[in-house]
């Protein structure tokens, strides 16, 4: 059975450097060469797959084709003459899926038994990439088309010709995603009008836990460069990761600990530049064996740049500096994998001056970030269960922002610890696949500088379950989950200015039942009904003071009640050869929730008062995606989306909804190389909040191309973008520098990545 699906490469994607980026990334590209020829003559195991990627037409070998055995975390890269070999699998039958950059990817059956399963696999060219395997959200790795919620991934060309500095700018195109930013090196996701800890932030599974949500001045704690994939998760009822994701869930996949002992070294060096901003980064990712049982993943990256240029002038004091580095190993052994990773983050960065209070030179912020987790897969431990997976994190961040001449202003800390559990269970009874799980987390959030909010512990338990039923060409999933979250203010105070600053305690019930229907032509349809609760963030309760960064001054409610939001979502969807579409209709009630809201007075040091209050509201619009197959490597792609978002009492427009957007592409595809001409587009955006200004629709065109060339037996890909070509002056409807500077102006971007 074959399965068409999207164009990815395996290799981590690309990222920023300094001059020891350079050196390390050449290091990790070095360390190709301890692939001993020997290996090539190994005569046949069992446990073991062997083969060959070919090109359909020409029969020519494919380097650089990302193949992988789904469900198990082993995979490979092939070389130079299409070989690859994967090992360590147990005998029985498996899905081998393979995907390649310019070409249609694949799904083909194998059957492992007492010998090497050997196959050869040809790909057909085509120049639309058909998504692939999801994993966020999913009781297991499957195909896009078969997911019960609206999904989107981005992996391969459009990753490397796409990648920001950020999560959210990289992310901007896709359907139902909208961005804050007051800068580029400061971007917040925006899902479906929805944002802050209602948008819930991965990294490999696990909540990121920076203060991101806290300030639109605070950028997100997570590195897109080193990404082998990004998928996001529209709308309600991930009840694997949290009730609170009323928007939904994005999921930086970069696989830190590693799950198999690759055969070969693998890997991907990267460099990039962008004359917007004067930046200039790169990075390096490798995974190689250090025992026979033992894997080893290290990863670099950094990233230098400068101030914005837009059309008008240049947005000064937006420059900053990145690093980013981990490693990540395990023991894998024939009842499963016991592995840990590391990972620092820093980022400095500017804030722009020229806002009402704020300082005329702007705003310094220096964040630091170190992840560790624990990672215990234990599979077939019982006769129920598939298999059972165990995780422990523990995360520090610390966020400062400096204040001409060097005065510290603002201090946010957070300490987060987290255990989880999980267990996955195949056919029982009636259901053919379910999940059941518990989470138990705290943290720590310490304030200081100008802020009074009172530092506070928070902790969270949550239990849950998830059922599929699959009935052929139907499928029912439900689930249901429970929170319980209690705040602990370290200063309690019941005369406070805000009111009365107690403990609090929130109990959430959320559920979700979802059904798709697949027809034989390629047709999907698909429901999904969701309650979904949200417990108010820390910040929202508790906060009070001068926010310079932000150029605000926010007020808490100890007083907010929990978010309960009821949604439903309705999607069509088609895929073939050549063609792949899908719309979705969405509906979001939304009881309590809560938002800052302009006060339109000045507090004492003529900063904007913000006081954060809970009204009932809904959200509800469309989002549309279309890719066709043209014929002779020509493809059209397009994509829009609109949210509407209202208080439900008298239907006042709520602030910060982006307008309707979208965005279409003309592309010429080969396996060699590709021209792509496209126009991204904003409607005018009049229904606005209170003290909220209107913002002009705009169209701006953007043109790029790249090559892929096998050089040395390994895939070499190089792209190169003009954005903005007639360097026009337009306005990001949710930005906060708006008022003072529009968006970039015409920009070259130049990224190169080999694949070993």
């Amino acid at each position: 059975m074959d399965v068409d699906a999207e164009n990815e490469c395996h290799p981590l994607k690309p990222t920023p450097f300094r001059p020891y980026c350079i050196v390390a990334a050449t290091v990790l590209f070095g360390l190709a060469s301890l692939r001993s020829p020997a290996h090539a003559q190994e005569p046949e195991h069992d446990g073991e797959i062997e083969g060959v990627v070919r090109d359909a037409a020409t029969g020519e070998p494919l380097a650089g084709a990302f193949v992988a055995v789904v469900g198990t975390g082993t995979s490979a890269v092939t070389h130079g003459d299409g070989t690859f070999h994967l090992t360590g699998i147990a005998t029985g039958r498996y899905s081998l899926r393979v995907e390649r950059l310019g070409y249609r990817s694949r799904t083909t059956d194998v059957v492992v038994g007492d010998e090497s399963a050997v196959v050869a696999i040809e790909l057909a060219t085509s120049p639309i990439a058909l998504q692939g395997m999801v994993v966020t959200a999913t009781l297991s790795e499957r195909g896009a088309a078969e997911a019960l919620r609206p999904v989107s991934v981005m992996a391969g060309d459009e990753l490397q010709r796409r990648l920001e500095g950020t999560v959210a700018a990289t992310l901007a195109s896709m359907p139902g995603l909208a961005v804050t930013s007051m800068g580029p090196a400061v971007s917040q996701p925006v899902i479906r009008g929805l944002s802050g800890d209602r948008v819930l932030l991965l990294e490999d599974g696990s909540q990121v836990g920076d203060a991101s949500n806290s300030g639109a001045d605070h950028t997100t704690g997570l590195d897109p460069a080193s990404a082998r994939r990004i998928e996001v998760v529209r709308g309600p009822g991930a009840l694997l990761y949290g009730g609170n994701a009323l928007g939904g869930v994005i999921n930086v996949i970069r696989d830190e600990i590693p799950s198999a002992v690759p055969h070969h070294v693998t890997g991907s060096a990267t460099l990039q530049s962008q004359t917007v901003t004067g930046s200039a980064g790169g990075s390096a990712t490798t995974v190689f064996a250090v025992a026979e049982q033992v894997p080893l993943r290290v990863e670099v990256a950094a990233r230098t740049g400068g101030d914005l240029k837009t059309p008008v002038g240049t947005l000064l004091n937006t420059g900053g500096d990145l690093w980013s580095g981990g490693a990540g190993s395990a023991y894998v052994g024939e009842w499963g994998h016991l592995g840990a990773s590391f990972r620092g983050y820093r980022n400095d960065y500017g804030i722009p001056g020229g806002f009402v209070g704020g300082h005329v030179d702007g705003v310094r912020i220096e964040m630091q970030r170190t992840a560790s987790k624990l990672r215990a897969v234990v599979d077939r431990p019982t006769s129920f269960f598939e298999n059972v997976r165990f995780d422990a994190t523990y995360t520090w961040y610390e966020h400062r922002e400096i204040e001409p001449p060097d005065i510290l202003g603002t201090l946010y800390t957070r300490q987060t610890a987290s255990g989880e559990v999980l267990g996955r269970h195949a056919q029982w009874g009636p259901f053919s696949a379910g999940a059941v799980g518990a989470r138990l987390s705290w943290d720590d959030f310490g304030y200081g500088g100008s802020l009074y909010t009172p530092d506070t512990q928070r902790g969270k338990v949550s239990v849950y379950f998830l059922e599929e039923v699959d009935l052929g060409s139907t499928q029912i999933e439900w689930g249901l989950r429970y929170d319980w979250t209690g705040t602990d203010p370290l200063e309690q105070d019941r005369t406070s200015d805000i009111g009365d600053i107690r403990n609090r305690g929130f109990h959430a019930i959320s559920g979700s039942l979802g059904v798709l229907y697949r027809a034989s032509s390629g047709l999907t349809l698909g429901a999904s009904a969701v309650r979904a609760s949200r417990a108010p963030d820390i910040n929202e309760l508790y906060s009070e003071g001068p926010h310079l960064a932000a150029y605000s001054f926010e007020v808490g409610n100890p007083s907010l009640d929990g978010e309960i939001g009821r949604g439903l979502d309705v999607f069509l969807r088609f895929e073939s050869d050549r063609l792949r579409g899908e719309v979705t209709g969405f509906y979001n009630d939304i009881k309590h929730y809560v938002y800052g809201e302009d006060t339109g007075r000045l507090s004492r040091v003529l900063l904007p008062i913000y006081q954060f209050r809970g009204n009932d509201a809904v959200f509800s619009g469309f989002e549309a995606t279309l890719d066709v197959d043209a014929g002779r490597g020509l493809a059209i792609e397009a994509v829009a989306s609109s949210v509407r978002g209202s208080l439900k009492d008298g239907g006042q427009p709520l602030p910060l909804v982006p307008p309707f957007k979208g965005h279409w592409a003309l592309k010429y595809e080969r396996p060699l190389w590709f021209i792509r001409g496209e126009a991204e587009m904003a409607a005018r955006q009049d229904r606005i909040g209170e003290f909220e200004t209107e913002t002009d629709g705009y169209t701006v065109l953007g043109f790029s191309a790249g090559a892929r060339l096998t050089l040395g037996g390994r895939l070499n890909v190089i792209t190169a973008g003009l954005d903005n070509i007639t360097d026009k002056v337009y306005r990001n409807h949710l930005s906060r520098v708006k008022e003072i500077m529009p968006e970039a102006g015409r920009g070259l971007s130049v990224t190169y990545r080999v694949v070993f």
